[in-house]
């Protein structure tokens, strides 16, 4: 079913369009080999992703800050690997991380071409949680940054998504309206919830087939938002 009042789409950006988890892979890939740190990255990834996304949302709800989760989520992951790391180590690693992250730039499937089909009718937007000094990186990196009019970030708005105030000042940024824009993004109650909060419209990004409450548009590839726009 087609989408007829919609003139703003507004889309997430980690884990939406830009392949987090891959190119976060590939960098501690890199990271560790640069330090000489020798473990199995697949062991540690598979220890690391559930510790990271649990710090995120300790993040987002603005109880604990940059720094922490930065350090947090690395020492975290070696302790359950059982692995002796120093604090000063750490520490380098996590600089290393976001030095070298934005060198790694995979996209999900299908991105460039539904932003290209988009951007003919519709005004383009991003709203990220992410941290400020790397995304606009992954944008202009991965070569999607023209595609977008305005790029909102938590960092400087002051408060994260789900936040309301977020939104709101995303919808005035772009010069439009809620009850006219729509977000996409991957996490339920950042994205979705967050932007239904304030009467805009959303379609759930459901790659990982989660399970979620209430009759929410979703899609598990991005071309199939061609249903809805």
């Amino acid at each position: 079913m087609k989408l007829n009042n919609i003139t703003d789409i507004f889309f997430d950006l980690d884990h939406t369009l830009w392949d987090f988890d891959k190119n976060s892979a590939l960098t501690f890939e890199k990271i560790f080999m640069l330090n000489h740190i020798d473990i199995d990255t697949k062991t540690f990834l598979a220890l690391y992703e559930p510790i990271n996304l649990a710090y995120w949302k300790l993040y987002r709800e603005e109880k604990i800050d940059k720094t922490s989760l930065r350090f947090g989520r690395l020492q975290d992951a070696f302790l359950a690997m059982d692995v002796s790391m120093s604090k000063e180590m750490i520490y380098k690693l996590s600089e290393d991380y976001i030095t070298h992250l934005t060198t790694f730039n995979h996209l999900f499937e299908n991105t460039v071409d539904i932003l290209n089909y988009l951007s003919a009718n519709y005004h383009l937007h991003i709203i990220t949680n992410g941290f400020e000094e790397v995304q606009q990186k992954k944008l202009t990196h991965s070569k999607i940054d023209h595609f977008f009019k305005t790029v909102t970030n938590s960092e400087h708005v002051g408060v994260k998504k789900p936040n309301p105030k977020i939104f709101n000042y995303a919808v005035d940024v772009a010069k439009t309206k809620a009850n006219q824009s729509i977000m996409i993004g991957d996490n339920y109650e950042a994205d979705i919830l967050g932007a239904v909060n304030i009467g805009m419209d959303a379609i759930f990004f459901n790659v990982t087939n989660q399970s979620f409450e209430g009759q929410i548009k979703q899609i598990d590839n991005l071309i199939h938002l061609k249903k809805y726009l």
